[in-house]
């Protein structure tokens, strides 16, 4: 099982759903950067469940403990080991899957791949196992930081209702004003909306988290086969629920003719190279260009819903299964802060990767 992502800046990451606790391993952080366990708590506080009405009500404080790592408020280039222990979990919630395959669940594939599977929550492949990644996320952000990079997840659409202002127009301080984080009020009411009428009907619905990166220098990427964007989407598609992963001009760019869709560049005032337009999302040949990131990704709706339907056991019979528990309505509202610790660990990586690239 691949349980580590990056290269330089490196992560392991281990625990189930309802096990005692999930955690990671931070290999070559740099030493000497300033964080602390509130600057850690406040990700994984973003993350957590029960934080509204259209979040799921299990009640995990998400409580983080350092390990190694971090000394007096610095890291010290040493393994860096954060654990969070699970403490709500009601695991008899999930004993009527014990022998069933939930539609569009991991249950099946797991059990194809390994012989056997967690059915407690799923186990592994609960999205649960996210908490690691915010919580190692926390300290590459703050590494970012330094290099004056910002990365700003929201939401963008929920169902059919859809942001449609340009994110240049949006106030990124605004994300979390509401419970959906969506930096537009007035559209974030009509999402809540949407999410509520599927909850109220014991169902799910899906949706948009956009992102932005601004701030990272040009040449950050590894061609040919560790571009820039390739790593982006290998790390948003590994967040569960992922179906679509887009960066610049995306699908829409395929309308449009090569004179529309080349950006030309100009040196501004200060003596940068710049581009007009920026449908290639700040990366080109892989590499970044110092041009905005940004990218779309798509998440399927929760496939626990509390209705029944029709699947299989593993004895190969037909059954009817109507799930139990507490779950997620949107999966969108604590996907940010996954987004934004997942672009953050990729553009972390790379930027010690360049550094490594020259003299």
């Amino acid at each position: 099982m691949s349980n580590s992502y990056g290269k330089l800046f490196r992560i392991t990451t281990f625990g189930e759903s309802h096990g005692a606790a999930v955690g990671v391993i931070i290999d070559g952080c740099p030493a000497g950067l300033e964080i602390s366990a509130d600057e850690i708590q406040h990700a994984l506080d973003r993350r957590r469940p029960g934080q509204s009405d259209i979040t799921t009500p299990r009640k995990e404080e998400d409580k983080v403990t350092i390990l190694s790592g971090i000394f007096e408020g610095k890291t010290t280039g040493t393994p860096i080991a954060l654990v969070v222990n699970n403490k709500d979990q009601h695991s008899h919630d999930y004993s009527h899957i014990q022998h069933a395959f939930r539609p569009s669940h991991a249950d099946y594939t797991y059990t194809a791949k390994y012989g056997t599977r967690d059915y407690r929550g799923g186990g592994r492949s609960s999205a649960r196992e996210t908490v690691a990644r915010v919580a190692a996320g926390a300290l590459a952000m703050k590494l970012l930081q330094k290099y004056g990079i910002t990365v700003n997840a929201y939401v963008s659409q929920v169902g059919k209702v859809k942001l449609r202002k340009h994110y240049s127009k949006l106030d990124f301080g605004k994300i979390d004003a509401n419970k959906v984080r969506c930096p537009d009020g007035k559209i974030a009411a009509r999402m809540i909306g949407v999410v509520e009428e599927a909850r109220d009907n014991l169902d799910t619905i899906g949706g948009v988290v956009s992102c932005v990166v601004q701030g990272v220098p040009a040449g950050l990427g590894e061609p040919v086969f560790d571009k820039l964007h390739a790593e982006l989407g290998k790390a948003m598609l590994s967040i569960n629920a992922v179906k679509g992963f887009e960066y610049g001009s995306g699908f829409e760019g395929v309308s449009m003719r090569g004179s529309e869709h080349n950006d030309q560049f100009y040196t501004d005032e200060q003596g940068n190279i710049r581009t007009r337009t920026n449908n290639s999302g700040g990366i080109q040949g892989g590499i970044s260009n110092g041009q905005d990131i940004y990218f779309n990704v798509a998440f399927k709706p929760v496939a626990t819903i509390l209705q029944p339907q029709q699947t299989i056991n593993d004895a190969g019979e037909d059954i009817t299964l109507q799930g139990k528990g507490r779950h997620d309505p949107c999966v969108l509202p604590r996907a940010v802060p996954i987004v934004d610790a997942m672009a953050a660990l990729v553009i972390a990586d790379f930027l010690m990767r360049q550094q490594a690239n020259k003299v």
